[in-house]
């Protein structure tokens, strides 16, 4: 395939079998994903599943930036223009076809490995989640700042963020707070710290296992690869930022409503530079974006993984639908003057029956009914 494509497909010959290898090449734009790039990656491993030769997939991205700085926002915001108001052709099937994708990698039957390193973000995390192998290193920044552009963190984040230590979930959905490799094994979203150096290492040790093609087996020799390596990177390791401050983070979410939740961070006083910059991304995000993101938490707290991401689509569908998201947009990355126009001023003026409205499924039957 040529090195121009969006998305890199190799097979590599093993010990015994192949061990797929899917490369993510768009590093102009931080190998953000477009519905092309989602298609491709639905195909490969739709393939690569029915191929008994695949042994694991090790799934990485050009250049040394990023991973995936989310999905391509440009053009969900030019389909939202187009049919403003009403359903919008590419935006509503890029997330319907990315939701499918991610729950694809959540419920693989081989071994997935994810090298997360750089930026990983948005539709970026969605991908390194839903692998059953994520390795980090000391230039993995991971965050969810779908707040301030008027979005949520989805592509499974309804998920993982629920299943995070406390009240760092809500409190990293709410700020687009961004965390470092450590505060990602701490939070679950990831696996091993691996330094970067060590990647060539990773790959050639996966090249050299006698894969059985059971999952059982070739999950552990795959553990056993990353532990070895991983065992060589500690010095490396970044400082902690999520778990030193775990106690005052539940704190801060500790309030009778969402609402004084959102005053308690957003009036925090703390000399802490990580504490100031989370609740300066929710002071200048979308007041009815935080009321969704909470709301979205809540309903999918005991949520199936397939329920997950079919309430994932219906929040995703009514907000391209509306202005917020587009105003978002445009204000950090159209026009970039960083001073949005938002519905409201604060969350309490957001009417009741305005947020329920996000909720309710604008078609007969879910795309992804069939999940």
């Amino acid at each position: 395939m040529s090195n121009e494509a969006p998305v890199l497909f190799e097979e590599l010959p093993a010990t015994s079998g192949k061990l797929g290898r899917i490369t993510l090449n768009v590093p102009a734009t931080l190998n953000s994903l477009t519905l092309e790039m989602v298609d491709l990656l639905q195909g490969a491993l739709d393939a690569w599943r029915a191929d008994d030769n695949i042994a694991a997939i090790f799934i990485d991205a050009a250049g040394d930036r990023a991973f995936c700085a989310g999905g391509d926002v440009q053009a969900l915001y030019r389909s939202a223009l187009a049919t403003p108001g009403g359903p919008c052709a590419y935006a509503e099937t890029f997330f319907a076809r990315e939701y499918r994708m991610n729950y694809t990698l959540h419920t693989y039957p081989k071994p997935l490995i994810c090298w997360g390193h750089g930026i990983v973000m948005g539709g970026g995390l969605g991908v390194m989640a839903g692998c059953g192998h994520r390795v980090v290193t000391e230039k993995t920044r991971i965050a969810m700042p779908e707040v301030t552009i008027g979005l949520f963190p989805d592509v499974g984040g309804s998920w993982f963020l629920n299943h995070m230590p406390g009240e760092v979930g809500l409190f990293l959905a709410l700020t687009g707070a961004s965390i470092n490799a450590v505060d990602a094994i701490y939070t679950g979203i990831a696996d091993r710290f691996i330094a970067a150096e060590h990647k060539d290492e990773v790959l050639d040790s996966l090249l050299h296992q006698p894969w059985e093609g059971r999952p059982q087996p070739d999950r552990a020799r795959v553990r056993q690869v990353l532990r070895q390596c991983a065992e060589l990177s500690g010095a490396q390791r970044p400082d902690a930022q999520v778990e030193p401050h775990l106690g005052f983070v539940n704190r801060l979410c500790d309030g009778a409503d969402i609402h004084q939740v959102i005053d308690n961070i957003v009036s925090l006083a703390a000399d802490d530079p990580w504490l100031v910059k989370a609740g300066e991304g929710l002071a200048h995000g979308s007041p009815l974006a935080a009321l969704w993101i909470h709301r979205q938490l809540v309903r999918t707290r005991h949520a199936s993984l397939r329920e997950v991401f079919q309430a994932e689509l219906v929040l995703a569908t009514n907000i391209v639908r509306h202005p917020e998201f587009s105003e978002g947009v445009r204000a950090l990355l159209i026009d970039k003057d960083r001073r949005p126009s938002w519905q409201y001023r604060s969350s309490r003026e957001v009417p009741a029956a305005v947020l329920d409205a996000f909720f309710e499924a604008p078609w007969e039957r879910n795309p992804l009914a069939d999940l």
